[in-house]
């Protein structure tokens, strides 16, 4: 049975390949961060009854500029 750090430098790895580095930045893999950000983005929205709708947006967009490949 592997370790934990078996599996970290397994993941790491994986992380390093250059086929799953290309797969990350990917015009998929942005659309998917997009819907999940902006899912999220929606329901804290939702819970706070949009009293911070400005203040998640830019969080959002903060986040997306972070995880995009823009």
């Amino acid at each position: 049975m592997a370790g934990i750090g078996d599996l970290g430098k397994k993941a790491q790895r994986l992380l390093n390949d250059p086929k799953v580095q290309d797969a990350l930045k990917s015009e998929k893999a942005e659309g998917v961060s997009d819907r999940v950000l902006g899912g999220l983005a929606g329901a804290v929205d939702k819970a706070t009854g949009g009293k911070h709708s400005d203040k998640i947006e830019k969080a959002r967009d903060a986040a997306d500029r972070k995880l995009g490949n823009q």
